[in-house]
């Protein structure tokens, strides 16, 4: 047996030592290799998902990135838009009469379009270049090492057969995409740069037709009229003003659809202010008061509010829409004229309201024949027609208008322009100036009837101030019907500058130089100019003086708001209400004098050495004018002395009248007017007889004989005090015996009563007195 298993032993031991030095650098090898390999890149099939992964996570941002948002839409219903209303205003450039206000209302459009062809532009470049973007996504994926060593590798590439199909069809889907909109976009940009071309083009010629009809254009545009031949059939004129109203209805319409925001809330705040008018109406009507609006001489809003109101509305949308076309702007005014004429009915005589009835055909003659009629001889004519009619009118027939109207100084002004304007439109129409003729026409019209209209509206608006004041003072108990003549007077002044800037902007608009004149004056206004280191515009220095003005006007006027009249001087004046004014009034000026600084644009570094200047200006001759206005807020807010207030203060005494910033106005019971600095009313002691209430103890001597006693001579005089409204029974009167003897009495009467009314008070209890006692049969003195 030891035989048998030496052999295998042999044969084991040799496979031992022959195969032990490979086992041991097989076992030992790979030991090594896993420590090398510890520090090298290594790949696995977790980092080829996760390059697949964040492949396609690109992908799909891209998909997302590149397909066209809200906004995106939103911008080629825009771009569809601009379209429209560019095709709209080349056609009505091609059909529509080329008078100033359409062209005025093109340029104005045209310019708005290519800006909007601009922004339109800008965001397809902008989108454009989000998509050169999204490809360099793609292009950075090419240097994921991993990502590319997998497409490489034919054989690793099958375990991820899967993945690379979903990979394959997103990118399939964003290329597509992409490649769609790219196309969309250069589609789009296309007709942007298109329509540029068409606007810059229509621009040329609205600019060229206006040019033409500039008042330094001399050249003439048609033959003269004694050299002008033309036969059109009638068939053909009627073809022609249907094509013309077509042309014009659809420009109104467009601009109707652009300016509606702005008409809507023009149109809200006019029926605010009606539905406030009718308030204050209803109020005096509810309580008996209505009549009383006939004292004010009112002309108009004793007619209803809501033609009143509707005057107001148009005389601002004419003025607000100087760009209007033609069609539009002449119907606001048509409009206009139609409510006055209702308003005139029934208050102008027979010959004055046949008068505007004529001027009023004559202008809508004018607007048809400008609108809707071809230029030729026949239109011609009848502007010659027109205008020479318009020259009789205003040297004859205008008289009766201006006898109507409250404001007339105007009115001589408006009839000459009127007039010249008429009889330059002949000659240009003469001498083939066309488009100028009909221009100075309607101008001339326009101008007229337009400073009827202001006029109506600046007396609607004192009306309705008035109105105000009045229903304000009637719920404060104030029945009195105030001297409003002279307030509507004074009143007026602000307004008519208001009035007068925005007849000479129709007439400018109209003229065609209110643009060139607002943008020349605009220039000067805003042209920098520096003194020393201190640089400023004129724009800026008119701002800060028409900030100042406007704030004193309404620290002036704003005591109408609470139904304050200046020569007011009633018993019970409401303190409180006088307190909140003249807080009011201080609040206006200041914020009106830091609005102005604000509004100079002066350095804050500039206005602290002004601010330094002033102090040594104050410490130098400044320290009453100082202390007088401190005083003044003091006053104001400390409220020892209010208006309405009886006072003495040395040896002067008097009503309270007014109290301002630097000075105190009192009635004296004289009628002198006497004028206090602040200062002096807080530096010197003040008597004032109605700080807690309106009553004063007054005193009457009297002397009665006769056979009475004291008893019925008591019931005598309080019977007699009782019987005085104006005697305050509340508190009780007190009676002193001086001296008492066998029927004769001598007695002081002392009682209550307003202090506003006080010498009358005594006169009419010395008369009360006096009958009383003599009907007893008793002798009486006082």
């Amino acid at each position: 047996m030891s035989q048998k298993r030496n052999p295998f032993y042999l044969f084991a031991l040799l496979i031992v030592l022959v195969f032990a030095p490979l086992s041991y650098s097989q076992t030992t090898a790979p030991k090594k290799e896993s420590r090398s390999k510890l520090f090298e890149e290594t790949t696995t099939d977790s980092d080829y998902l996760m390059a697949i992964e964040k492949a396609g996570e690109v992908m799909e941002s891209a998909y997302n990135d590149a397909d066209f948002d809200s906004a995106s839409r939103h911008l080629f219903g825009e771009i569809k838009r601009t379209q429209s209303k560019l095709d709209l205003i080349l056609a009505s450039l091609k059909g529509a009469n080329p008078n100033v206000r359409n062209q005025q209302m093109y340029h104005t459009v045209l310019q708005e379009i290519q800006t909007q062809l601009d922004e339109q532009n800008a965001a397809i470049n902008l989108r454009n270049e989000n998509l050169e973007k999204i490809k360099g996504r793609f292009i950075e994926l090419r240097k994921d090492k991993t990502l590319m060593g997998l497409i490489k590798d034919t054989i690793r590439r099958k375990q991820f057969k899967r993945e690379f199909a979903n990979l394959r069809k997103k990118y399939r889907s964003t290329d597509s995409l992409m490649t769609k909109n790219q196309s969309v976009l250069n589609a789009k940009k296309r007709i942007t740069v298109q329509r540029k071309i068409a606007v810059s083009n229509a621009l040329i010629t609205v600019e060229n037709n206006l040019e033409k009809s500039g008042i330094s254009m001399l050249h003439k545009e048609y033959p003269f009229l004694w050299n002008f031949n033309e036969s059109i059939p009638k068939k053909a004129i009627k073809q022609n003003i249907g094509a013309k109203i077509v042309i014009e209805e659809s420009v109104a319409a467009y601009y109707l659809s652009y300016r509606t925001g702005g008409l809507i809330t023009l149109l809200f705040f006019i029926g605010l202010l009606a539905w406030y008018i009718s308030r204050n109406i209803k109020y005096l009507k509810e309580n008996g008061y209505a009549e009383n609006l006939s004292d004010f001489n009112f002309k108009y809003l004793n007619r209803g509010v809501i033609i009143p109101a509707a005057v107001i509305g148009l005389n601002i949308a004419v003025v607000s829409n100087l760009y209007a076309p033609a069609l539009f702007l002449e119907l606001l005014q048509l409009l206009l004229l139609g409510f006055l004429t209702v308003l005139f009915k029934n208050k102008w005589s027979k010959v004055s309201m046949k008068n505007w009835l004529f001027l009023l055909g004559l202008f809508f003659t004018l607007c048809f024949l400008d609108l809707f009629i071809e230029v030729g001889f026949l239109q011609r004519s009848a502007f010659i027609i027109i205008n020479i009619l318009g020259i009789r009118y205003g040297l004859v027939q205008i008289k009766t208008l201006k006898d109507q109207l409250y404001i007339k100084g105007f009115f001589k002004w408006a009839s000459i322009i009127f007039i010249g304007l008429n009889g330059l439109s002949i000659l240009y129409n003469l001498f083939g100036r066309v488009s100028l003729s009909n221009m100075l026409s309607l101008t001339a019209f326009i101008s007229l009837t337009q400073i009827v209209a202001l006029s109506v509206l600046l007396k609607i608006i004192l009306e309705i101030i008035i109105l105000q004041i009045y229903t304000t003072r009637i719920k404060r108990g104030f029945e009195k019907i105030f001297d409003h003549e002279s307030l509507s007077d004074t009143l007026k002044k602000p307004f008519i500058i208001v009035i007068s800037y925005m007849w000479l902007v129709v007439i400018a608009s109209n003229l065609n130089i209110w643009e060139s004149l607002r943008s020349s004056l605009g220039n000067l206004l805003s042209h920098p100019n520096t003194i020393g280191s201190i640089t400023f515009t004129l724009g800026n220095i008119v701002l800060f003086f028409i900030i100042i003005w406007i704030a004193h006007l309404l620290q002036k006027y704003v005591a109408y708001f609470f139904g304050e009249i200046d020569d007011e001087n009633e018993e019970n004046v409401n303190k409180r209400q006088h307190s909140k004014l003249l807080i009011t009034r201080l609040i206006v000026l200041i914020g009106g004098y830091l609005l102005a600084v604000a509004a100079s644009g002066m350095p804050l570094d500039k206005l602290s050495i002004l601010l330094g200047a002033l102090g040594v200006g104050v410490g130098l001759g400044l320290q009453n004018v100082v202390n007088n206005f401190v005083s003044g807020v003091i006053l104001i807010f400390d409220k020892p002395i209010q208006i309405g207030d009886v006072i003495e203060i040395s040896s002067e005494s008097g009503r309270v009248k007014s109290m301002g910033l630097r000075t105190t106005k009192i009635n004296a019971p004289n009628g002198a007017e006497i004028i206090i600095p602040n200062g002096n009313l807080l530096s010197q002691n003040i008597t004032n007889w109605t700080y807690t209430d309106n009553f004063k103890l007054v005193e009457v001597s009297i002397e009665i004989a006769g056979e009475i006693d004291p008893e019925g001579i008591n019931a005598i005089i309080n019977e007699s005090l009782s019987s005085l409204s104006s005697v305050n029974n509340d508190k009780a009167s007190q009676i002193y015996y001086i001296s008492i003897s066998d029927g004769k009495y001598k007695i002081l009467v002392k009682f209550w009563c307003s202090i506003y009314r006080t010498e009358e008070t005594i006169s009419s209890a010395r008369q009360v007195l006096f009958s009383n006692f003599k009907s007893k049969g008793l002798a009486f003195s006082s």
